[in-house]
């Protein structure tokens, strides 16, 4: 009944693996060390803002540690050099955000974290399904969007620019604005860079333009993924198979 960004964006990258994952429910991604760090993150991130006196060490080593439980039970194999390295890798980024919000939009009002998104797509009988990681209103009257993302060093300016990384957070603020009734020019929208890696910085908020050919051209793709998985468009995409779970198994040779 519903669609995702997660689930558009594999689709563009290889409706046949969007058809093994989505549609005959094979198990694909099982997560990564990477995406526990990340979860366990946004949970600090959150809680912080919630509670400004939250232990952060001990939130984000419970969290992370959960997080592992899971991958284990899926028979995730966990890179100890890498773990270890996580284990202390979060605390410049979580002394580090509450700072970089202050200074990046100065006073502001925390207005939801973790919002649900299940709107109607226009025209098709669809929903659009998402959880913003943190809306903020500031004394201008903007509405400011921001998506939390963890990472190395860093993103370059390539991976900045990628239109379809943007089409994540340029959904979120469209559908965001339906529920909402507000206008879309009065919403603003940034990724949020929680740098692992990095010697200084780390954590880099930036903005992210969301402009009416942007947001046509998201919302496009959205309609174009669902029109075509309902014709059973499975296409294989050979360009995009380097990082697929499918890649030389018997699902896709």
């Amino acid at each position: 009944m519903h669609i995702s960004y997660s689930e558009m964006k594999i689709w563009s990258e290889c409706p046949h693996r969007h058809k093994l994952q989505y549609i005959d429910k094979l198990e694909g991604f099982n997560g990564n060390l990477h995406t526990a760090f990340g979860t366990a993150m946004h949970s600090v991130c959150e809680h912080t803002l919630l509670d400004p006196e939250l232990d952060k060490e001990k939130h984000f080593l419970e969290v992370f540690g959960k997080e592992i439980e899971k991958l284990a039970t899926k028979g995730v194999p966990i890179e100890e050099e890498l773990y270890q390295a996580m284990l202390t890798q979060h605390q410049a980024i979580s002394e580090s955000f509450q700072g970089a919000l202050d200074e990046y939009f100065e006073d502001c009002e925390v207005i939801s974290m973790e919002e649900k998104l299940y709107e109607d797509i226009e025209h098709l009988d669809k929903k659009f399904k998402g959880f913003i990681d943190l809306v903020v209103k500031t004394k201008d009257g903007k509405y400011h969007i921001l998506d939390w993302k963890t990472c190395g060093w860093g993103w370059d300016a390539r991976k900045k620019a990628d239109k379809i990384v943007n089409y994540q957070i340029v959904l979120y603020k469209y559908f965001w604005a339906k529920k909402h009734g507000i206008p879309l020019e009065n919403i603003e929208t940034h990724f949020g860079l929680l740098k692992r890696t990095a010697k200084k910085n780390n954590t880099e908020i930036f903005r992210v333009t969301s402009g009416n050919r942007k947001t046509q051209n998201a919302t496009k793709l959205v309609e174009r993924a669902i029109i075509n998985i309902k014709k059973g468009v499975t296409l294989k995409n050979r360009l995009s198979c380097k990082y697929c779970p499918f890649y030389k198994t018997e699902h896709c040779k």
